[in-house]
């Protein structure tokens, strides 16, 4: 949610599929590509997939669930999720908060393809954040220039 502006929802629905985590490597699945995750990010998926919770117990014997839930075979449900961490932080803020951030560093398309969200919600994002591509490659070429 912090890292790659995921909703609540769409974060619990993770499963193990979408994670993959190797002594090398720990690589996410949010769109249509697998996103490697570079220290420290890769310390929670290490952690979950050490420990994923609830598996002490029968309800949950081989659960494919990343953020399992209490009741067996279903994941934790978002309003859980989002009570835990309302005492940390505004869910709804950090997650707009980062799309912004996102959308300042690559074109429209890709961050939406890798994030899995639609170009003309990314594109809404890099327009309130002023910060579309298209200006920044103007930027960074008046930068070039005005370096030379």
């Amino acid at each position: 949610m912090l890292v790659f502006g995921q909703q609540i929802e769409d974060v619990v629905q993770l499963t193990w599929n979408d994670v993959n985590v190797t002594e090398e490597l720990v690589t996410i699945r949010l769109g249509s590509i697998d996103i490697a995750l570079t220290d420290p990010l890769d310390g929670p998926g290490r952690q979950l997939a050490t420990r994923p919770g609830f598996d002490m117990t029968a309800a949950h014997p081989c659960s494919p669930w990343v953020f399992r839930g209490y009741s067996p075979g279903h994941h934790i449900h978002p309003a859980t999720l989002r009570n835990r961490l309302s005492d940390i932080f505004s869910t709804r803020a950090a997650r707009l908060g980062t799309l912004h951030e996102q959308a300042k560093l690559a074109p429209v398309a890709v961050i939406a393809e890798a994030l899995g969200y639609s170009p003309a919600t990314i594109e809404r994002h890099a327009a309130a954040s002023a910060a579309t591509y298209a200006r920044y490659v103007a930027a960074a070429r008046e930068q070039r220039n005005s370096a030379s």
